[in-house]
């Protein structure tokens, strides 16, 4: 007995498109942002009013209107737009589509888009919002799914053909549904695939590199583990050991391992399948394969697998084993199945078979393994691509938490969970997520300056090979008491990540103008590596004082920053525009360091208590009054040597004082000559300059270094360069001739922070000035 009477069934046939040219003028409909409409040119004014607007030359009896589509339509439309691309055929047009799942005439479904091909058919439930937020629970909604599946399985048999494979796909932008919710397993439980924004990034990025190949991708993400059919693929096959591991090597069609194979690019799509680590193939090496291929061309060496025995059983029957060799001969049973087989290498052989004439006819030569550990399946692929640039730097941040999560090594544990935290932030459903870049993910924000400011800061503890560096490991959010690293590693990752998103939860709550400002003060990479840093610079603090320890909870944490990090956000609202600007103008490799300064300033002004040790330093470099007293005492400094020396080395060699220090006078001629041309080709005209102006403080300590002690025959007075520039600065020993002279070593590496006036980069401490002070008191008592 039909489940559908006869005009039903006609009636949901009629609102299936299969016709090619009618689904490309829907197509580019869709692709567009604005809804298109002609209207007489009478009723032009009710329409503006609705919110269309005219766009072109009225016509002679109709004007021409636009209006841009409401997000739920434009999300709908692109949807459906990328089931095109990825080349299904069949698909609905509009939003009438009501599917029945009862007998009851009331017992329909209006579903929002539905796509069929050969292979399968996709039911598609659109949920968006104009901007990312948590939605409402979808419990009800999605009990009575789960309880309608029956019912749209038997509507489908009927208008496709019994025993269709179909999906039900529950889409959803800018909605952060938090994939471990009750909700969320409960659709997957029941054969539901959740298509969120990560999953339309990652099929966008599938379909610009794969182009139609993307549809192979596209089944596995949908279909993994599932039957294509009950037959298994039998293949002739050699079974081998390598070290205690099993593989083979056979031949199989391309076509036949591109549908159960997958490749698990590393991309928050994929985030279940960890480790992930491909990158996405290069287009244009795509399509130059493929006419390879197709020219007749070949690649001998084999695409390394990995099957994955939880979805499906490998057998292999022998035939024989030889008496020289453990290799036996036989037949290997394959399951035919989608994506059982993980591609750890060739993914650009074996995709550029996806849109060649022979991939049917041609076999490829495959080394297969099975139940490869993540870890060894990882190794695997980092020791094929070690010497090549295949694996960016982007990725290899990445994947240490597949690398180091277990090691030997606490430096590397511990890199391996900043990578943990940063992927966490960006994959979990937070204020940052999909805002960082995690492996081939294109996103706002790069996961380098995180992972920097977590190394950095002290929010985690620092470590040299299996040591932990104390006292700041005890300031941060990891307990290093605890020996039980696994577990420890868990509770530290969730407990920062929860921590730190509740401080970007601040910031994107109470102060939407700032967060909503993309490459600005907070969402930005300088300014996400500020932000992370003056979290940590303010727990540490708090953590001095005894109000967070390693195990406060992140509301117990947080709380006690909170304060701080308004004082952070009120100091930003309140910036003068030319401050604001002359930030984010900055350029330079040390920008992330001088915005983080900038911050805790503003932290610093709220709260005089807060002032670390760097921050006080930087304090004092930018006062104005203490680098004028600094520059001063280091040019009268450097002039008493000048003069000092220079006056010993005549009364020690009257007239021939300079031939004394020849090479050193070559060299300062050579600079003057330089500095003469170089006037003058910036227009300065012909100024000529003394050789003894050009003297580096490094030819004072030679020459004073080699007459250290030379004293003019019968001049009892005379001071010697010992007893002038002997000077006991207060930094080490006082004994040799270097020990000595080694404040000149000091004072030259400050000069370069005093000589160049008005570079607020290269400045002065107090300290820094406390010495030159100090040497200059000595100078100028001896030389009185």
């Amino acid at each position: 007995m039909s489940f559908l009477d006869g005009m039903s069934l006609e009636d949901l046939k009629g609102k299936l498109i299969t016709d090619k040219a009618a689904l490309k003028k829907i197509y580019r409909a869709k692709k567009s942002e604005f809804q298109f409409k002609s209207v007489d040119h009478s009723l032009v004014s009710d329409y503006v009013q609705q919110g269309w607007e005219e766009y072109t030359t009225p016509l002679k009896t109709k004007t021409k209107l636009r209006k841009r589509k409401t997000h739920d339509r434009q999300f709908e439309d692109d949807v459906w737009c990328q089931l095109y691309d990825l080349g299904y055929t069949c698909l609905s047009y509009d939003r009438t589509f009501a599917l029945p799942y009862g007998k009851d005439p009331a017992d329909t479904k209006q579903i929002d888009i539905v796509a069929a091909n050969e292979e399968s058919v996709l039911l598609v439930e659109c949920k968006s919002s104009i901007k990312s937020k948590r939605p409402k629970s979808y419990k009800e909604e999605f009990d009575a799914l789960v309880r309608r599946m029956g019912g749209f399985r038997k509507s489908l048999d009927e208008i496709f053909h019994r025993g269709v494979r179909f999906k039900f796909i529950f889409a959803t932008r800018n909605l952060r549904v938090d994939s471990q919710s009750e909700d969320i397993k409960r659709l997957v439980k029941n054969n539901v695939f959740h298509y969120n924004d990560n999953t339309y990034a990652y099929v966008d990025s599938l379909l610009k590199k794969y182009k139609n190949a993307a549809f192979y991708q596209w089944n596995g993400l949908l279909f993994r583990g599932d039957s294509i059919s009950r037959s298994p693929i039998e293949v002739p096959a050699v079974e081998g050991k390598m070290g205690n591991r099993v593989y083979y090597m056979f031949s199989l069609e391309p076509n036949l391992l591109l549908r159960m194979g997958f490749i698990l690019h590393r991309t928050e799509a994929n985030e279940s399948e960890m480790p992930t680590y491909q990158r996405l193939l290069v287009p244009s090496r795509l399509k130059g394969i493929t006419k390879f291929i197709d020219g007749g061309g070949y690649f001998p060496n084999s695409i390394i697998i990995n099957f994955n025995q939880r979805r499906s059983k490998l057998k292999f029957e022998a035939d024989s084993r030889g008496e020289d060799t453990r290799s036996r001969v036989g037949y290997l049973k394959i399951p035919n199945a989608y994506a059982i087989a993980y591609i750890i290498d060739g993914q650009h052989r074996l995709y550029g078979y996806a849109n060649s004439l022979r991939k049917e006819s041609n076999t490829i030569p495959v080394v297969a393994f099975k139940d490869l550990d993540p870890s060894e399946q990882l190794k695997i692929f980092m020791d094929i691509n070690e010497n090549q640039k295949s694996v960016s730097a982007t990725l290899r941040l990445t994947l240490e938490e597949d690398l180091y999560w277990s090691a030997d090594r606490a430096d590397s544990r511990i890199k391996a969970l900043r990578s943990s935290i940063v992927r966490c932030l960006s994959t979990e459903q937070g204020p940052l997520y999909r805002r960082i870049q995690i492996g081939e993910d294109a996103a706002l924000l790069s996961s380098k300056p995180f992972s920097d400011a977590l190394r950095k800061s002290d929010l985690l503890p620092h470590a040299k090979g299996n040591k932990f560096q104390m006292p700041a490991s005890k300031c941060g959010l990891y307990d290093t008491a605890n020996h039980e690293n696994d577990h420890e590693m868990r509770r530290c990752r969730a407990s920062a990540v929860a921590f730190i998103n509740k401080c970007y939860e601040l910031v994107e709550d109470r102060y939407p103008m700032i967060f909503e400002r993309e490459k600005y003060l907070i969402l930005s990479n300088r300014g996400s590596f500020a932000f992370i840093s003056l979290i940590g610079s303010v727990n540490r603090f708090l953590s001095e004082r005894g109000e967070v320890s390693p195990l406060s909870s992140p509301d117990a944490r947080f709380k006690a920053l909170e304060t701080y990090l308004t004082a952070l956000c009120d100091g930003i609202t309140k910036m003068s525009e030319e401050d604001e600007n002359r930030l984010l103008q900055m350029r330079g490799s040390e920008v992330e360091t001088k915005w983080l300064r900038e911050f805790q300033n503003l932290v610093h002004i709220k709260f005089a208590d807060y002032c670390p040790e760097e921050l006080k330093d930087w304090l004092e470099r930018q006062d104005d009054a203490l680098q004028d007293e600094g520059r001063r005492l280091g040019t009268d400094i450097e002039s008493l040597i000048k003069r000092e020396v220079i006056s010993k080395l005549k009364n020690l060699y009257g007239d021939n004082w300079d031939l004394e220090i020849g090479e050193i006078k070559s060299q300062c001629e050579q600079r003057a000559s330089d500095e003469i041309q170089r006037n003058y080709k910036e227009g300065l005209g012909r100024k000529e300059i003394p050789w003894t102006d050009m003297f580096f403080i490094k030819d004072y300590k030679t020459i004073i270094e080699k007459h250290w002690n030379k004293r003019p025959e019968g001049a009892e007075n005379f001071s010697t360069m010992e007893e002038v520039f002997a000077i006991d600065a207060g930094i080490g020993k006082f004994n040799s001739k270097g020990e000595k002279l080694k404040w000149m070593s000091v004072f030259n590496s400050h000069r370069n922070l005093w000589a160049h006036q008005g570079t607020r980069e290269k400045r002065l401490n107090r300290e820094e000035v406390t010495f030159l002070r100090n040497v200059h008191s000595v100078l100028v008592s001896r030389l009185e």
